[in-house]
Formats: C-alpha cells, structure tokens, sequence
C-alpha cells in the first residue's frame, strides 16, 4: 500500500450552470466570502498531506495559474504600507516550487477523459481526485477522512458518498453496498441515475475519490459512455471487477458551488462561520424583514 502523495484537480470545465458568470471567470475561480473556489479545495487537500497538486487546465483558465503565484507588485505595495498581516497570509497560501503541475485538456470529453490527461504526472501511483466546484466543510476535512479509509482499507479505492434527498436518487451516481453499515463500506457496484423505486441504497457518489493507477489502463480505451463523454464512472465499473472499491460516507457539508442556489447557500453559510466578518446574521435578517 503506497502513501497518497498527489491530487487531481480537473478545472477545464465550461461551467455551464453558472452562466452567464462563467463566460469571462472560470467557474474555480468565483469567490466565496473572499477566496476563490479553488483555494478551498486545494487548502483541504494540503490539510490532509497532498503534496503534488495536479491541474488539468483548459482554454480560459490561465486565472488559477496566476493565483497560485507570486504577485510581486501587490506584494511591494503591502510591504510597503506596513499591512504585513495580509501580505503573510497571501504568501503562506502559495505553494512551494513545483508542488504544482499543470496540463492541458484540449477538449471537454469529460471526467474520465480529464482524470486520463494526468497519467503521466501521477505515474504507477494511487491518488485522489478532488472536483474543484463542491465546497466540503469538515472537521478533519473530507480529503483527510478520505485518505484515512484508504489506509483503513489496506489500498481500497475510495469512492465519498454522501444521502440523498429522499425522491431524487434518480439524478445522480448511486452506490451499491455489499452492507450498510456505519460510514465505510464495501461496494459491490454503482448505478447512474437509476430509474425510481430501483436505486440499491441511498448515498450518491459525491465530489472526491482515491483510485489505483490500474483505471488509467481502462480510460486510454476511450469508450464513451452516458453524453457520448469518456465517463469516469464507467472506468471505475470496470475496475471494480478486479479491485476493492470501498464507499465513504463522509462527515461534513456540501456545497455544490458549480450551482447558482449552492454557490449562495455556500457564501452564507462560511461566512457566518468567521470571525473577521461581522454583522453577517443581522445582514441576512434584515434582509428578510
């Protein structure tokens, strides 16, 4: 069983649900309170030891190059005005050299298609793959919890879940259970978007994942799937029939940030959870009369 060392951020999506937003700013790159999406996501993963952080960029996302670098202007200016409390928590934010690599996903053929564009920078390693627009607050974060049934599981991959609402299990990826049974449990198949009344559990297939290099052998088939995309789900499918897939039904709360309504309910809820902003509540009960 080999230490999880490096993660997969896929951000060459078009963003499509927050547009018009998205047609200047890439969708990783909405602000919620005060820092983009991206920052959440790469934070969780640094929290839970990541220590190579793998985006796979399309055209229009050389903003998330820029935010993890050196602003060297800004940086004089601040100096030089004395607000060194600002100026230390921008570059303690910044990653060390060549803790990032970046490749280019030339065409949108979806999830799989965006995992496989890695392979190279991953190698003959498992690794996690982090979906840059779902915000999961937790205490240990989702990636650290994920990473510990990893170990748990002696090498498993991992698959988070988390319930659904009661009546929609027929708009997402469903899991089936060997047993359900507290948080972790083994997987014996998944079902895209189940017809009612025939889902094999309730837990969803949510925004984080640890997978063994053997998928990348299964994706470079390129057999396209639900969308005519190159599905991850499907690749996982057919992993499963030689390896152990585990799901983790994750402690915390999702954001889905890739919505409008989640983006928002995201905005309030971690803002009501700092400290440095004040008035938020009484902002939000004005508002509502």
């Amino acid at each position: 069983m080999k230490h999880i060392r490096k993660a997969v951020f896929p951000v060459a999506g078009l963003g499509t649900r927050m547009l018009p937003a998205a047609k200047t700013v890439a969708k990783e790159m909405l602000t919620v309170v005060d820092r983009p999406l991206i920052h959440y996501v790469v934070a969780e993963a640094r929290a839970a030891g990541i220590e190579h952080f793998i985006f796979v960029t399309g055209r229009g996302k050389g903003a998330i190059e820029d935010y993890f670098d050196h602003h060297v202007e800004l940086e004089e200016t601040l100096k030089t005005k004395g607000k060194t409390g600002l100026l230390n928590d921008m570059l303690a934010d910044l990653p060390k050299e060549g803790e990032i690599s970046y490749v280019r996903q030339m065409n949108p053929h979806g999830l799989g298609h965006a995992v496989w564009c890695a392979r190279d920078i991953v190698g003959d390693e498992p690794f996690a793959v982090i979906l840059p627009d779902m915000i999961m607050d937790a205490e240990p974060g989702c990636t650290a919890q994920m990473l510990a049934a990893y170990e748990q599981t002696g090498g498993s991959n991992i698959i988070v879940v988390e319930p659904c609402p009661p009546g929609m299990a027929h708009q997402y990826g469903i899991v089936a259970l060997e047993q359900q049974s507290g948080r972790l449990n083994k997987m014996t198949g998944m079902v895209e978007k189940p017809p009612a009344g025939t889902e094999p559990s309730n837990l969803f297939i949510s925004g984080r994942y640890v997978l063994n290099p053997e998928i990348f052998a299964i994706l470079a088939d390129k057999e396209r799937g639900a969308g005519n995309e190159i599905q991850l789900t499907d690749a996982m499918h057919k992993l499963m029939k030689t390896q152990a897939f585990h799901a983790l039904e994750y402690d915390g709360t999702t954001y889905d940030c890739g919505d409008k309504l989640g983006w928002l309910r995201a905005n309030v809820a971690l803002a009501l959870k700092r400290d440095d902003i004040k008035g938020v509540r009484a902002m939000i009960e004005g508002l509502l009369g």
